[in-house]
């Protein structure tokens, strides 16, 4: 084993003491598994972002100023969380299974949700009162 290879798993090593303390590793499969369902949040965050920036770039016609920046700033605030929501759920899921421990309910699924709504709301009243 060569010098680059040692310091890149003495790093690793580093990098999983500090976030996963504890436990043991679990199947690769449920590891890449949390992965994957980490990287579907994402797309979801990205795909709220995308939404406020398309309703602020391309409706300034169709919506009031307040309604659309509040609209636009509804769906960025939910992206950025739902970002981070993502990242701290990987964390604990990971964490869970290297520990063998229940799986931690994902709390940002009630939050998105009810925002979620909050924001269809406001387009099904304008679009009714115009």
């Amino acid at each position: 084993m060569d010098e680059v290879e040692r310091w890149t798993l003495n790093a690793r090593r580093k990098i999983v003491e500090r976030l996963l303390p504890g436990g043991t590793e679990p199947d690769p499969r449920f590891t890449l598994a949390n992965e994957r369902t980490f990287l579907a949040w994402i797309r979801t965050s990205l795909a709220l972002l995308a939404g406020g920036i398309a309703i602020e770039a391309f409706t300034p016609g169709l919506f009031l100023e307040p309604m659309r920046k509040g609209l636009t700033v509804l769906l960025l605030f939910l992206g950025m969380l739902l970002s981070a929501g993502a990242a701290v759920r990987w964390i604990r899921v990971e964490r869970s299974m290297r520990n063998k421990a229940p799986l931690p309910l994902p709390l940002i699924v009630p939050l998105l949700a009810g925002a979620g709504a909050l924001a269809a709301a406001v387009v099904l009243i304008f679009i009714l009162w115009r």
